[in-house]
């Protein structure tokens, strides 16, 4: 309960806080979300909102967005401190919004406008990200 506590202060903080006034705090209904720690954001305006109760697949997109990074990227790496982290997750978010395949999209990534020039006889290419960790083919200009 003490830890929570000081969590509730941190995510407060006036200057480093990501929480601010007005904003609300979505979580499940695990034990740790304790009063006290649900009071110390309604102190500072913060509204805490539960989850419903057996809501498994409430917010299925964000769940599939979580598996994809942490299978394709974050499992796959040694993170040692936050801007590492940081930088990971905007490389991954590039890829994953303008090259990797999406099967909803019938396998068509919206590549970056320097890309969608190429041509079908052109030279097959391919952009690395984090190091080959992740890959994106195109056909050059020809």
């Amino acid at each position: 309960m003490r830890w929570m506590v000081q969590i509730a202060k941190n995510l407060t903080m006036a200057d480093l806080g990501w929480l601010k006034k007005g904003q609300i705090l979505l979580h499940d209904r695990a034990g740790q979300f304790c009063p006290a720690f649900k009071r110390i954001l309604q102190n500072e305006g913060i509204k805490t909102l539960a989850l419903p109760f057996q809501s498994p697949n409430l917010n299925a997109y964000a769940e599939r967005w979580v598996r994809s990074v942490k299978e394709e990227c974050l499992s796959k790496m040694i993170i040692l401190n936050e801007p590492m982290l940081r930088k990971v997750l905007r490389e991954y978010l590039e890829h994953y919004h303008s090259e990797r395949h999406h099967q909803g999209l019938d396998t068509i990534p919206f590549p970056a406008p320097e890309i969608a020039r190429g041509s079908p006889s052109g030279k097959v290419l391919r952009r690395q990200r984090l190091g080959g960790l992740l890959n994106f083919y195109y056909r050059d200009v020809a």
